[in-house]
This record gives C-alpha cells, sequence and structure tokens, in this order.
C-alpha cells in the first residue's frame, strides 16, 4: 500500500471516529432533554394531584368526621393557607355540626397556571352535593380557587388559597 493510500485510510478512520463521537454527544443531549421533560412533566403531575387532592378534601366534609376531614385539609397546606383554614374550619366546625351537613365531590379538574421548580400555581374547579338536615335529597355547589403551591421535599402543599370568581 503506498503512502497516499495509507493517509487516506488514516483520514478516514479519524472521520468516522468524529462522527461516531458527535453522535454520542448528540445522543447524550437528546437522552439528556428526554429525562428533563419527564422530570417537568412528574413535577407538573404532583402539584395538579395535590392542588385537586386539596379542593376535593375542602369539598368533601361530613357532620359525622368532621374532625378528620379538617386534619385531612389541613395536611396538604403550609403557611398561610395553613392559617386560612384554620379560621375557615373554626366556622365550618360551627355550621356543620348544627345543620348537619355532609358534601362529597362528583368532579374535580384542574390545570397549572405557572410552575417553576419549587413552586406553582393551579386553578381548581370542584363540583359537590351537599345534603343537610334542611335538604336531605341534595344541592349542587362547586367552588373555583387559585392555589399557589410550594415544594416541600418530594411534597407539594397548598401555601396560600385564593377564589376564582
Amino acid at each position: 500500500m503506498n503512502s497516499e493510500a495509507k493517509t487516506r485510510g488514516r483520514y478516514g478512520v479519524w472521520a468516522l471516529g468524529a462522527v461516531i463521537v458527535a453522535l454520542a454527544i448528540a445522543a447524550g443531549l437528546l437522552g439528556y432533554q428526554i429525562l428533563k421533560a419527564q422530570r417537568d412533566e412528574d413535577r407538573r403531575a404532583a402539584a395538579l394531584q395535590s392542588a385537586k387532592q386539596t379542593a376535593i378534601n375542602m369539598q368533601t366534609l361530613d357532620h359525622k368526621n368532621l374532625q378528620k376531614d379538617i386534619d385531612r385539609v389541613t395536611g396538604g397546606l403550609t403557611g398561610s393557607a395553613k392559617d386560612q383554614w384554620a379560621t375557615t374550619a373554626k366556622t365550618l366546625s360551627e355550621t356543620v355540626g348544627k345543620t348537619k351537613t355532609a358534601s362529597s365531590v362528583q368532579t374535580a379538574r384542574a390545570g397549572v397556571v405557572s410552575m417553576d421548580r419549587d413552586s406553582a400555581e393551579v386553578i381548581v374547579w370542584v363540583s359537590a352535593i351537599s345534603t343537610n338536615a334542611k335538604v336531605p335529597q341534595g344541592m349542587p355547589l362547586s367552588g373555583r380557587w387559585l392555589f399557589e403551591l410550594t415544594k416541600d421535599g418530594d411534597r407539594w402543599l397548598v401555601s396560600n388559597i385564593g377564589m376564582v370568581p
């Protein structure tokens, strides 16, 4: 083999090596982007689920188990939302107990308004049926909230509650 053929062969090997390295880098970058997108989607789904469950818990109250129901809501809250709920819970305790109210959620929908790594804003709509001593057959009620959520470890907790008109 002459020196010109050897040189072309070396260049071919180097070119093939460069293509392989470029493909490996491209595959690594694509894999990283896919992993990041999956993590973002998992974080989004967890925040949505937490907000939705909190709204469901807020609308699922029964005078027979009221303290347990109130505690279940409190478990998903932090910060000013916890303070807001404590005030609301006092009023609920009096009213729900006196009227023998029970409510259960029929439908719940949620959507992310904004989100970053450790905070989110989620709007939740809930449709429920409420019964009490005066309306034993039940009456529909619904509510919409804007929840601000904060990531606490691996949990998303509602940190502020706002009503949506």
